[in-house]
């Protein structure tokens, strides 16, 4: 496959010219337009890498359309989601599975079994366009997470864990009535029910998180699978990320939290959906100031796919970010994070994972999808 009249974005620099694809990888790039008759003119659209997803809950939705309704089929629900992925340019995905919740009645672990199965059944059978490998979320204050992370032991497809705690009071929800309100949706408590319950999680924080913390991380040293902290509010919470190995700081709510963790050298990753929508939804920092003062390490569209793309073009025009640099931050350094050093780049040798994008008025619009070198959208 020769890919020719392209604007195709380097690691740092942009150049008009050719690309060439042979049996899935990349076999060369050089400036100027093909002669070739075989070649497929892009017409001055991007080329850009397929993009690396660390961390969506894209699947969760699908399966749980509407609170309290759960998706009959999750089979088809993961297809849809699936679909939705590689719409986005999305060819990396790491589906990102609650293990554990963090108040009662909560379907999250009936999703967690249905999209296991669905998964193990729709990836062997080549069904799945994008490439879908496992970020396990453990709710470490939640009593029954040794159990639910059982099946994860022995299984290849964990490219990542992340450490949560959603205990009412600290990090993401440091103010009670900031955490009540954003869960009215789903729960609504009297006072005193609601009192019943923040003394009844706090309880589970005391007696599990830290033994909890232990075991994954021993399982995650053992495996050489990263870890990722969640919600890191303060640069106490990073120093102790960094001080058990992990590599990621996922979604910091502070600027101090992001400053600290690109010091320490985490890849501090954070959200799409604040960058479009320009701030945070729940009064967290905003992720644009975070890229101005070059904190950013990488962007995870968490429950919005396409906002992936569409965030890296935003840093590019409104916060100066040269085009391959916000490129990067969905690309080559999620798939770095992870190890994954044979993709996220238009380099000879790696992954024909690429994405054509046509730019309409700052719009980037996802016209082609290739996964090692195949046409999936």
């Amino acid at each position: 496959m020769i890919l020719t009249n392209a604007r195709i974005v380097l690691a740092d620099r942009v150049v008009h010219g050719t690309l060439t694809v042979r049996d899935g990888r990349i076999e060369s790039v050089r400036e100027g337009r093909a002669d070739s008759p075989d070649a497929l003119d892009m017409g001055l659209d991007f080329l850009v890498p397929g993009l690396v997803e660390l961390h969506t809950d894209n699947l969760e939705k699908q399966l749980l359309p509407r609170p309290g309704v759960l998706w009959p089929s999750a089979r088809a629900a993961l297809l849809a989601h699936d679909a939705q992925l590689v719409a986005a340019g999305i060819t990396t995905v790491l589906d990102a599975l609650s293990c554990g919740q963090y108040y009662e009645k909560s379907d999250r672990r009936t999703m967690l079994t249905l999209a296991l199965d669905a998964l193990r059944e729709l990836r062997p059978a080549g069904h799945l366009r994008a490439d879908h490998l496992l970020h396990v979320r453990c709710e470490i204050s939640d009593p029954d997470l040794p159990r639910l992370f059982e099946p994860f032991r022995d299984m290849d497809e964990v490219h990542l864990v992340s450490l949560m705690d959603h205990t009412p009071g600290q990090r993401q929800f440091v103010d009670l009535g900031a955490y009540r309100t954003y869960y009215s949706k789903d729960r609504q408590w009297t006072d005193e029910e609601f009192e019943t319950e923040m003394a009844r999680m706090r309880d589970a924080q005391a007696r599990f998180a830290g033994p909890h913390a232990a075991d994954i991380l021993a399982w995650c040293r053992e495996r050489g699978v990263p870890a990722a902290s969640h919600d890191d509010a303060t640069t106490a919470h990073v120093d102790w990320a960094h001080s058990q190995g992990m590599a990621i700081s996922e979604f910091p709510t502070t600027m101090d939290a992001a400053r600290r963790a690109c010091e320490l050298g985490l890849l501090t990753l954070m959200g799409s959906p604040n960058v479009v929508r320009g701030g945070s939804h729940s009064g967290n920092v905003s992720v644009r100031e975070v890229a101005a003062a070059g904190y950013l390490g990488g962007l995870s569209s968490d429950y919005v796919p396409a906002s992936l793309l569409h965030a890296a073009w935003i840093l590019h025009a409104d916060v100066s970010l040269p085009l391959w640099d916000a490129v990067a931050l969905v690309t080559v350094n999620p798939a770095r994070a992870l190890g994954l050093s044979d993709r996220g780049r238009i380099e000879p040798g790696l992954k024909a994972d690429l994405v054509r994008v046509h730019v309409d008025r700052d719009l980037p619009v996802v016209r082609r999808v290739w996964r090692d070198g195949v046409r999936v959208y």
